[in-house]
């Protein structure tokens, strides 16, 4: 397993992690019926560790938008198989660009190998050395449990919780929580 900044060649395996979990509409709020172009735009930035926009103190460096993938040996498939993917970027931009926003997702045939968690690790690492204080989601669906199990475990807390704020298309309306972690003393 490798875990690393990816490249504009990575995008077809970065969509097939992807497009399984839009399409089932359970844990993002992005549209299920987005296509790989508008998804590709949104995720994939034309060029990687794109500075953010920022009023930061003169000497520090500006925060990065960055993609990472998780690749698996196969046995010789060249290259290697794509299984997660993760986006970093600022939440907010100028004056709010300390604080980090990132999103998670690992294909459902790799769930449970421990893939989300080490590239949890990852991002958080990286996050901490761009400079950022602290990680915030927005929207993760109270309903997905491995996640919030996850988040938790990582040392975030839940805000707040947005009621009904996400139609499932199974439960119908649930929560989406707020959860923040700091990654400074």
């Amino acid at each position: 397993m490798l875990i690393r900044e990816a490249a504009a060649a990575d995008w077809p395996g970065i969509w097939a992690v992807m497009e399984p979990t839009v399409r089932a509409g359970e844990t993002y709020t992005f549209p299920v019926d987005s296509t790989g172009e508008s998804m590709r735009a949104a995720w994939l930035p034309a060029t990687p560790a794109t500075p953010a926009a920022s009023t930061h103190d003169a000497g520090t460096s500006p925060r990065m938008t960055r993609t990472y993938v998780v690749t698996e040996e196969t046995g010789g498939e060249s290259p290697p198989m794509i299984v997660a993917t993760a986006q970093l970027h600022p939440n907010f931009p100028g004056a709010g660009s300390r604080i980090a926003n990132a999103s998670f997702m690992v294909h459902p045939d790799h769930e449970g190998k421990g893939y989300g968690r080490l590239l949890a690790h990852h991002v958080l690492d990286s996050a901490r050395a761009d400079g950022y204080r602290g990680m915030q989601f927005n929207a993760v669906v109270e309903s997905n449990t491995g996640a919030v199990y996850l988040w938790e475990s990582l040392g975030f807390d839940i805000m707040t919780t947005i009621p009904n704020a996400f139609d499932h298309p199974v439960l119908g309306p649930v929560g989406l929580h707020i959860m923040f972690k700091a990654l400074t003393g």
